[in-house]
């Protein structure tokens, strides 16, 4: 019996568990019976799609005929081209419409605009859907159908085109029939899902009592207590936890909140259920919380809070749609964290002054160099000032009242209470400034609104800088070697935050470095202004007067530091002119001065009138021993030794057009034809000067007269940017360019093309025009080894002398051709010729065969001879001997009128008397 009752029991614990909502047999039912009503939903859903679907088609079918057939007719189609198509138009189209059962009949032109439309507002407005589409279809004679959400609802729209009769298209119809105006067919399957439901819900009873007792076995019996004390367990933990826990659902709700992230975001308690977006929370936070994404410790301001958001889905685990997101306060470590960050920006900053402050050699440069690297990063406003003897590269001095030069500006030019850069300043003893500099520190005025003690030396500056917002200034000296150089100030405006003590170190740090590099600046202008002048001291400073060439020049120093490049025109007899350019190795003093040495040197070679080879040569041996000085004497000095030098040299003679050069290591010249055509002569290279042991080889040009002859040391073609190659085109585009201009003028427009904004490299550059000694202006006799031959050559340059107008100093020059022809025939070798030359002066030329030079002397009153070359030396300016292939030429230079020449002491007979071997 007992048995029996606890089956009985067991058999109506089913029923009552099954209709139990609270027992887990009841939320099975619960659920199928759920389930059973999604199926009939699903059924019905489908079954709705499917009369849609049908409903589309022939809605699609019934528009697209109504639009066929009213696009082709032919009154449509004239009745665009009416001068009131809607007049005509709008009543049939109205008519076809309530005929055909269609929702709208419109009618438009090829730009979309509505003809024809039920309602009469739209009528001028443009057609909505896929115009662009409907007409390219209509352009091919094609309709197009679609649905569209137009003015009365979602339609199924048809498009025809309209053609006049020769088939060009005119416009469009459009026929539509709206979506809710198609029919259904849900309620005649109605009765089929409904028996299909009671079904369902018979076998949903029956699977649930299955599923219930299974259950009861598999969890041993646990029932809702258990399960309740289980969910009470589970959410005290989650309320005691330090950290907010937020729970969305998929619809962004609010469903659960704990006590922390209530404390974190300042929510009420009756949250849950509320929508997100309507508890207050920041827009930021809110659109993270709603966008479905993962997020990982993303910071968020909320109130006065830094919160690190974390925010998963709960779809991940298997769980309901929706999202939870975990808070945590971060305040105080973000707190650190900037400090962190702030000192991280300054190391950085202070990095940054390393290497962006001095990267040149500049003292403004430098200056405007600090202020770049302050502002805006540490200062709004960053202004540098300089004692004047710091901006020239003397050693600073400091003047009563403290006078120094604004010489950079960064953040605030233009400002009305800035001074402008140039501007003397007098820093009076009250400002910040002048106490800094008496203590040697930097000073701080946190609020200038505070005080007025820092606008004193100009009130009205001090006040419009105040209406410009600054509101902070820190001002901190410039020292070096403990000299002080100038001020650095540093201003903020009210958008900023005011400087602090801990700001003072830093600003210090930077002024301290950028002191360095100003003052390493000034030093080395100092010294390469003293390098410049030396360097000009000891180039030419003008240009000696002579008729074979017309002669411009450039020099220009490089920024970086001297050089020692050179150039020269140094006459020479028989009116020949020499061009000299070289350049020294290195830069500096030392280059300046050896520049010098070599110059001098050539100069001298050049006096013994020697060949271009020769010179070089001689110039070569001087040069190694210079090096060999240096090497010697290197470490007592400081110097670097000179490692060589280059030079191109060149002799013009103007009485036959010819140039011989040569060179050693240099570039070589360019050749600029009367023409204009620029080419660029081989002249055979040769190693630099200094190397010892190297013929140097040379060429002979013969140039037209208004020939260019440009010479360059390797500073003007060559540059970091460009190599050799590319400069020498660059030349010879901006020479060719600026031919038949004058020399000077392409000097100019040769700078301009070639030379960079900063050259590292000294630039020489010489262009000398060639001119020809006129024929007639030139006398030429060859000379019989015969003693008769003077009186007969005597008499004929006496009557050239007089055609040239020269009869002033025809008897001293008598003299001179007299003991000349007579030293040659008597001591000389054949050939013998003599040669007249007027250019500037008078020129007389004696050329033999023999080598052996003719040396001035005074003779004694026992010497039969040696008194004639000392009577040439009396009555010519100048004299001497050169050396040419196969012997010498002795000449004589005189002025062209008597004013020049040295006076007689004795009558002319005396004179005669005194020359014993002339001949007379």
């Amino acid at each position: 019996m007992a048995g029996l009752r606890r089956m009985g029991q067991q058999s109506w614990a089913w029923p009552r568990s099954l209709l139990n909502p609270r027992s887990l047999a009841g939320q099975v039912f619960i659920l199928q019976v759920v389930i059973v009503v999604l199926l009939v939903v699903a059924a019905v859903t489908a079954l709705a799609l499917q009369a849609k679907r049908d409903s589309k088609q022939a809605a699609e079918r019934r528009s697209l005929s109504v639009a066929e057939t009213f696009a082709s007719s032919p009154a449509v189609a004239r009745a665009m081209k009416s001068r009131d198509p809607t007049a005509v138009l709008q009543p049939q189209a109205e008519a076809v419409r309530k005929q055909a059962k269609v929702d709208y009949v419109v009618v438009f032109d090829l730009a979309g605009i509505r003809i024809t439309h039920p309602d009469r507002k739209l009528i001028g407005k443009h057609v909505v859907g896929a115009f662009g589409a409907a007409l390219d279809d209509a352009r091919h004679g094609r309709s197009f159908t679609e649905v569209i959400d137009g003015p009365l609802g979602p339609a199924v729209d048809s498009t025809a085109p309209i053609n006049r009769p020769d088939g060009s298209l005119v416009g469009g119809v459009s026929a539509g029939i709206t979506l809710e105006h198609a029919e259904n067919t849900v309620e005649r399957q109605m009765p089929v899902l409904l028996g299909a439901a009671g079904l369902g819900l018979v076998l949903a009873a029956g699977s649930t009592g299955l599923v219930t007792r299974r259950l009861r076995r598999q969890t041993h019996g646990l029932g809702q207590a258990e399960m309740t004390r289980m969910y009470e367990h589970h959410d005290a933990v989650l309320h005691a936890v330090r950290e907010g826990v937020v729970i969305l659902g998929s619809e962004g709700r609010l469903q659960l909140v704990n006590d922390e992230a209530r404390r974190l975001l300042e929510l009420p308690h009756d949250v849950e259920g509320r929508a997100v977006d309507e508890v207050g929370l920041p827009d930021r936070l809110v659109e993270l919380m709603r966008s479905g994404r993962s997020a990982t410790d993303e910071v968020h301001h909320v109130g006065n809070r830094l919160l690190a958001v974390n925010v998963r889905s709960t779809e991940r685990a298997g769980g309901p749609c929706g999202s939870v997101a975990t808070l945590r306060d971060t305040t105080e470590l973000a707190s650190l964290s900037g400090r962190a960050e702030i000192a991280g920006e300054r190391l950085k900053l202070l990095y940054e002054s390393g290497v962006r402050i001095g990267t040149t050699l500049d003292v403004v440069r430098t200056a405007e160099e600090l202020a770049e690297v302050a502002a805006p990063r540490f200062a709004d406003i960053v202004t540098v000032d300089l004692l004047e003897a710091v901006v020239a590269g003397d050693e600073p001095s400091v003047h009563a009242g403290w006078r120094m030069r604004r010489t950079a500006v960064k953040g605030g030019p233009g400002e009305p209470g800035i001074y402008p850069i140039g501007e003397l300043i007098h820093f009076v003893s009250t400002t910040p400034q002048a106490m800094a500099l008496e203590r040697g520190g930097a000073a701080l005025v946190a609020d200038l609104t505070r005080t007025v003690d820092w606008s004193d030396q100009d009130r009205a500056r001090g006040a419009a800088l105040l209406e410009a917002g600054v509101r902070s200034l820190v001002t901190v000296p410039l020292r070096a070697r403990g000299v002080v150089l100038g001020m650095v100030n540093f201003w903020r405006s009210a958008d900023s935050p005011p400087f602090e003590e801990e700001d003072l170190s830093f600003a210090e740090e930077v002024t301290a470095r950028a002191a360095v590099c100003i003052d390493n600046a000034r030093r080395y202008a100092r010294e390469h202004a003293m390098a410049v002048t030396l360097q000009r001291s000891l180039l030419p400073r003008g240009l000696p007067e002579q008729d074979a060439l017309d002669v411009a020049w450039r020099y220009l120093p490089a920024q970086a530091g001297v050089g020692g490049d050179w150039f020269d025109v140094i006459p020479l007899p028989g009116a020949r002119v020499a061009l000299v350019v070289g350049d020294v190795v290195g830069h500096g003093l030392h280059a300046a001065a050896t520049m010098g040495r070599l110059r001098t040197a050539v100069h001298n070679f050049s006096s013994l009138d020697l060949p271009v080879d020769e010179l070089l040569g001689h110039l070569d041996e001087l040069v190694t021993r210079i090096d060999s000085e240096e090497d010697t004497g290197q470490e007592r000095r400081g110097w670097e030794g000179v490692t060589g030098a280059t030079c191109l040299y060149a002799i013009y003679d103007s009485v036959s057009g010819l140039c011989t050069m040569a060179r050693a290591g240099h570039p070589g010249p360019a050749l600029v034809g009367p023409d204009g055509t620029v080419g660029y002569p081989e002249v055979p290279p040769s190693p630099p000067l200094g190397l010892g042991g190297h013929p140097f080889e040379t060429t002979e040009l013969r140039l037209t007269e208004g020939t260019d002859l440009v010479l360059f040391t390797d500073g003007l073609v060559e540059d970091r940017g460009r190599d050799i190659d590319t400069g020498f085109r660059m030349l010879g585009t901006a020479l060719a360019g600026a031919a038949g201009r004058g020399p000077d003028e392409m000097c100019r427009a040769a700078v301009e093309a070639m030379v960079p904004e900063r050259p590292s490299d000294d630039i020489a550059l010489l262009i000398a025009r060639t001119c020809l000694l006129d024929p007639s202006r030139v006398a030429d006799w060859a000379v019989a080894q015969d003693p008769a031959e003077v009186g007969r050559l005597r008499a004929e340059c006496g009557a050239k002398l007089r055609e040239w107008g020269l009869a002033d100093i025809g008897f001293s020059t008598e003299l001179i051709l007299s003991e000349l022809i007579t030293n040659a025939i008597r001591y000389g070798a054949s050939p013998i010729r003599l040669r007249l030359l007027r250019d500037r002066s008078l020129i007389c030329e004696v050329a033999d065969g023999s080598s052996t030079a003719p040396h001035l002397r005074r003779a004694t009153s026992m010497d039969e001879g040696g008194r004639g070359l000392f009577l040439v030396a009396h009555l010519a300016q100048r004299w001497g001997t050169r050396y040419v292939p196969g012997g010498k030429v002795i000449w004589t230079e005189q002025p062209l009128n008597d004013a020049g020449a040295a006076p007689v002491e004795t009558p002319a007979d005396v004179l005669l008397d005194q020359f014993d071997d002339s001949g007379f």
